[in-house]
């Protein structure tokens, strides 16, 4: 038996990003963290199952203003934090980034988006650009296009790749270095027990005895929460993202405009994090009966969750039948046939590269994760919000889209929420030293300050506004 003031359930970004946050700048006494994988971020935060993107708000055109302020804030604490704690760029590197328009229509969709939506004056170091400068950048993205179709993208330097497991590992590393922190990997949590006075979290070595717990387990949380008897009127869509592959093909990454009222992810190409001659395509999202992606086990889990009750079936019909979504499913459904699958995909390449053929890509094996995405079993619908359930002395982070993106920030705003599980003053944020730490180095244009366009708190989106993490992150 050990006891601890805080058990944190989960290694994946978001856990140790709170690990780190709770570590290095609460003067807290003892914190677990318990993590059922033999390393951390072996699963959706693992460099193959995440589109690597850092999520700014600048080029995703899904995003409302008051989204992309709010999800800005967080991508820059994350990549300040690189700057300062990777200059060698293991975990990360930095290309040009754009999303293309195609046609009069994506054209004029782009220069409103930049000129009257707010969104140029919001990311300053975005701008405009043409056919010949899109040419110089990305060669292929106009090699063997109609001369005669309008082109426009918008373009920014800040493209961040990211290995989101290795920045999972170096944040349980530097909360290592302090007193009182112990990490558990290869350790099962088999149940949590609310004890009145505090946790008792049981796993299959042993039993911690907690003050408080945060569950940051991705799509289990949810279950972990459903087992205590809370998020009754919640259940889960699981999507899983894969990829096509293709050799060198473009220098950063290039993203297509969001289909309208569709909430997940625009297909986009990039080079792969660590291996430049490698061009990643997707992502392709399929719905699949299973927690974790590859793992037969997390069927039963995804079973506990879903529960098989009649508002969760109902749920999934009302959602599943939408004229724009079920056909959408459907085709990202053939995408995983043999040979017939990769020719089905491939307009969506040949949209950011032309010159591309059909023996040209292969699907990706071994990538792609799970993403949960939240259904109100109350109100028929998919629920956009914030995936977070919080009970006293206890908080299920089941990470929101952007959550690899947005971790820092969201471990920001989980240390207010843990604060105050405990007694009044006994431990207080370092917010400043934090803030040091993380958003301080990211690097801005002469003039620019970390206020510009984060003023004030940002409204939630509507529902068709919003992201799913089938993309990632997290």
């Amino acid at each position: 038996m050990s006891d601890t003031d805080l058990v944190i359930i989960g290694g994946g970004i978001s856990g140790a990003s709170l690990l780190y946050t709770v570590a290095k700048f609460i003067d807290v006494d003892d914190v677990t963290l318990i993590e059922k994988e033999r390393e951390i971020a072996a699963i959706n935060s693992a460099r193959t199952n995440n589109s690597q993107t850092l999520h700014f708000g600048d080029i995703e055109t899904n995003y409302t203003l008051e989204k992309a302020e709010e999800v800005k804030e967080g991508a820059e604490l994350l990549a300040g934090y690189l700057e300062g704690s990777d200059p060698d760029r293991e975990m990360h590197s930095k290309r040009s980034k754009m999303v293309l328009g195609v046609g009069d229509e994506e054209v004029a969709k782009l220069e409103e988006r930049y000129r009257e939506n707010g969104f140029g004056d919001l990311f300053p170091k975005l701008r405009e650009i043409g056919r010949e400068e899109i040419a110089e950048l990305e060669p292929k993205v106009v090699e063997g296009r109609d001369p005669d179709t309008e082109l426009k993208a918008l373009q920014t330097p800040d493209g961040y790749v990211v290995d989101y497991g290795a920045v999972a590992r170096s944040f349980v590393d530097a909360a290592r270095e302090e007193e009182g922190v112990s990490v558990h990997l290869g350790t099962a949590v088999t149940g949590v027990d609310d004890r009145g006075d505090g946790f008792r979290v049981e796993t299959d070595d042993g039993a911690f005895d907690a003050d408080a717990v945060v569950v940051a387990a991705g799509s289990h949380s949810l279950q972990f929460a459903k087992e205590m008897g809370y998020g009754e009127g919640m259940s889960l869509l699981p999507v899983a993202g894969s990829f096509f592959l293709a050799d060198d093909l473009l220098n950063g990454k290039v993203y297509t405009l969001q289909m309208k009222k569709l909430p997940f992810a625009a297909v986009h190409g990039d080079a792969d994090v660590h291996d430049g001659s490698v061009t990643r395509f997707g992502p392709t999202a399929k719905l699949v009966p299973a927690l974790e992606r590859g793992h037969l086990s997390t069927v039963s889990d995804f079973v506990d969750v879903f529960g098989f009750n009649p508002e969760s079936v109902l749920s999934y019909v009302n959602i599943l039948s939408d004229r724009i979504l079920f056909p959408y499913v459907v085709r990202n459904l053939v995408y995983d046939l043999p040979a017939v699958g990769k020719r089905a995909f491939l307009p969506n390449v040949q949209k950011v590269v032309p010159s591309v053929d059909v023996d040209d890509i292969d699907r990706a094996k071994g990538y792609g994760g799970v993403r949960p995405q939240i259904v109100d079993t109350e109100n028929k619908a998919l629920d956009m919000g914030e995936a977070k359930i919080v009970e006293d002395g206890i908080l299920f982070n089941i990470t929101p889209s952007p959550g690899a993106s947005t971790a820092l920030k969201n471990a920001m705003r989980d240390v207010e929420t843990v604060l105050g599980f405990f007694d009044e003053d006994d431990y207080e944020f370092d917010e400043a030293a934090f803030r040091d730490a993380t958003i301080e180095n990211f690097p801005r244009l002469d003039g620019e300050t970390e206020a510009d366009g984060d003023e004030g708190e940002a409204a939630e989106p509507a529902a068709d506004d919003e992201e799913v993490a089938a993309e990632a992150d997290d």
